[in-house]
């Protein structure tokens, strides 16, 4: 397949995560790869992390968008380290790079891609406390979440 081709979905979440939430977003980002998707997240730590791990372990892509200036800075799982030297304000770049955005856990930074995601007409899907938000999408499971992305997007 040609990977200048292949879909992407940013996934947004907690930068620090507990076990459980990390299994979720790793369990997810395999079952992304394995749809050809790829991966666009922040590129840190946490639920970015993991699904870049999941993701990676599926053989798909992934793509950090760093809010500083050292690539080196993203986890080990990104195959391709963007940076913006913009802080928070990459938030904006890390939804806008991908078809859709699905939401694991997290706080105010996760909020915010939340509400960017939605004012510039991305879909969101979340798993998690997030799901209850107006315009938000609820899913229970990472299968789930992935299935309902698919279907937002009109894809198989």
């Amino acid at each position: 397949m040609d990977t200048a081709l292949q879909r992407r979905i940013s996934v947004i979440g907690a930068g620090t995560c507990d076990a459980a939430t990390s299994e979720v977003a790793r369990r997810l980002g395999a079952l992304l790869a394995g749809r050809g998707w790829t991966v666009v997240c922040g590129g840190l730590g946490g639920v970015m992390t993991a699904v870049c791990q999941g993701a990676r372990e599926a053989c798909g892509r992934t793509i950090g968008i760093l809010p500083g200036d050292d690539p080196a800075a993203a986890n080990p799982y990104v195959d391709v380290p963007i940076v913006t030297g913009l802080g928070i304000a990459r938030n904006v770049l890390v939804v806008k790079n991908g078809e859709a955005a699905i939401a694991v856990s997290g706080g105010a930074g996760t909020l915010s891609e939340i509400g960017v995601a939605l004012k510039i007409g991305r879909p969101v899907v979340a798993i998690g406390h997030h799901a209850a938000l107006s315009g938000v999408r609820p899913a229970a499971t990472p299968e789930e979440a992935a299935a309902l992305t698919a279907s937002l997007l009109g894809v198989a």
